[in-house]
């Protein structure tokens, strides 16, 4: 999305020229009211608020029943009514204020996921709804919002340390207040007891002492409320939506790798891997990642760099585990591993969102999404499939290592925490969140595998382990917007939930029928599918059903 025109600096750039995306921001009547106050600007610069605010969440890669919730956010203030249809990579809103009406359309050039991008636009909301009178929606403290939507702290690479720093010092304020409070009693309590002393000594007519000058000048303690000088403006909101859309991705291509290889071969050992396995998961995934930022830097097509990571994957995977086998043999005969190394590109985000938003009845963005994932996972399987084909690999699983029920246990917790936690690096969370999505992925996920070796069913134990998170997240949410977490870690649910349960979906499964079909063993290829299948409805399905518990937006159709 190019709001202003940009020097064109690349072979990407020469392609964007003849594609245009949205309407410019340069247009006479979003000019003419570029420096008025938003409230008293006319429709086309409020629907150009609203709809860049949806685009900008639609390309974070959130469901679009989230990006209709943020377009009334913002719409509610300045008095508009937004009707917003939202599918994978489009926007198209009617806005009117009661006398004009204006539609404005908005196409994405792809598709991501950028879970900071999520999070600081809840905070963008409340920030400009606090600002222009209406209430905070989502955090119940506004000073984080307010310090974390300055235009200085939207420049820095970790806004999330910021808000740390901010909720540290709120909390000494209110400690601080809290002791004043507490000294403006006892004052109180002195005053009141030297009233009745000199009531006393009225009555007995004595003379009266003078009173003390420090009680004449003591000061009661007053919250003081930091505000903007003035009402924002056009220019001031889309100044502050410039710095979100083009903040840099929070790591490096280099960790981004590393933590691909610690996410696949956490997610190796939890499928049954052996060490083995996982290191060769470890090098191929850490690579394969790698690569695939390094394309896409250069804006190259999704599935095309989807397909040569893959293929990259696989190959470093198979060769490093032969050259383990010029010293070790075994090595040779894990020819399953090579199928972890290539789970970094499971589109677990617009999957889970597609079964979302087919919850809430949104079925033309539902199935685009799935449509998505279905080419993502085809593209993936297929190029992890000819290379076992090219290299002569014949995955029959892989080789549980022996282990005691507790050591089991406690390992499974370990790399589903170090597994949730590379998906959330992936997803471009920052480092808290990371931990919080972690320890709800490391709880959730440990319970789905022990259940499922208890006797229960995969596809059971997928759906309690999804609505665990959910209902797990919400908790943690009502906990910060209640006051009893800080309130810099209120971190958007999709945000905790999703990473958390990715880590459940069964790409084992998944490629296992692709290899199959590639074979022509349409028995065993439709079997596998089945079951991944099964398992897959079940994730969203679970999510749901904690949002129906603990939303009334979700619980009720009205």
């Amino acid at each position: 999305m190019h709001w202003r025109s940009r020097p064109v600096k690349s072979a990407a750039g020469a392609v964007r020229r003849f594609h245009s995306h949205a309407i410019p921001l340069d247009m006479e009547d979003i000019e003419r009211d570029w420096d008025k106050p938003i409230t008293d600007a006319g429709i086309a610069a409020k629907a150009s608020v609203i709809v860049r605010v949806g685009m900008l969440d639609l390309g974070a890669g959130t469901g679009s029943f989230r990006v209709r919730e943020m377009m009334h956010r913002i719409a509610y203030p300045l008095g508009v009514h937004v009707r917003a249809d939202v599918n994978l990579t489009d926007v198209q809103a009617s806005c009117t204020d009661g006398k004009e009406r204006i539609t404005e359309v908005v196409n994405l050039p792809t598709t991501g996921v950028n879970t900071e991008r999520i999070w600081l636009l809840e905070h963008f909301a409340d920030w400009f709804s606090v600002n222009l009178g209406a209430g905070t929606m989502y955090h119940r403290r506004t000073e984080v919002s307010r310090q974390l939507m300055q235009p200085n702290t939207l420049g820095t690479r970790d806004a999330s340390q910021i808000s740390a720093e901010t909720a540290k010092q709120l909390r000494e304020r209110l400690r601080q207040e809290a002791r004043a409070q507490k000294l403006a009693a006892k004052r109180a309590s002195l005053r009141s007891r030297v009233a009745e002393r000199v009531a006393e000594r009225a009555k007995k007519k004595l003379p009266e002492d003078e009173y003390a000058e420090h009680f004449d000048h003591l000061e009661e303690h007053a919250e003081k409320r930091v505000r903007e000088s003035g009402p924002i403006t056009v220019g001031q909101v889309h100044k502050r939506l410039d710095l979100i859309e083009r903040r840099k991705p929070l790591y490096s291509s280099a960790f981004s790798g590393f933590a691909a290889a610690c996410a696949c071969a956490a997610f190796v050992f939890l499928l049954g891997g052996a060490p083995y396995d996982m290191i060769g998961a470890f090098i191929g995934a850490g690579l394969g990642q790698w690569a695939r930022r390094r394309l896409f830097a250069h804006h190259l097509n999704q599935f095309f760099v989807t397909f040569v990571a893959v293929a990259v994957a696989a190959l470093a995977c198979v060769g490093t585990l032969r050259l383990i086998g010029i010293f070790d043999p075994v090595a040779l005969h894990h020819d399953t591993a090579y199928i972890g190394a290539m789970l970094f590109v499971i589109p677990g985000f617009p999957l889970i969102t597609g079964g979302l938003d087919m919850a809430k009845i949104d079925f033309p963005s539902g199935v685009q999404r799935i449509a998505y994932v279905c080419c993502i996972i085809l593209m993936a399987t297929l190029a992890g499939w000819m290379v076992a084909v090219l290299v002569h690999l014949n995955p029959q699983g892989f080789d549980t290592p022996p282990l005691n029920p507790w050591a089991t246990g406690a390992l499974r917790a370990l790399f589903a925490f170090v597994g949730v936690w590379g998906f959330s690096v992936l997803f471009n969370s920052p480092q808290r969140m990371c931990l919080v999505a972690a320890t709800i992925g490391m709880i959730t996920d440990t319970l789905r595998l022990e259940i499922v070796d208890w006797g229960v069913p995969a596809e059971a134990g997928a759906f309690i382990g999804a609505l665990l998170a959910g209902l797990i997240a919400s908790a943690w949410r009502s906990a910060v917007r209640h006051g009893l977490l800080a309130p810099h870690l209120g971190y958007p649910r999709i945000c905790l939930t999703v990473p958390s349960i990715v880590i459940m979906v069964p790409g084992l499964y998944m490629y296992r029928a692709m290899f199959y079909l590639g074979q022509f063993n349409t028995l065993l290829a439709l079997d596998w599918a089945f079951r991944a299948f099964m398992v897959i409805i079940c994730l969203p399905i679970g999510l749901a059903m904690a949002r129906v518990i603990t939303d009334k937006s979700w619980r009720y159709d009205v």
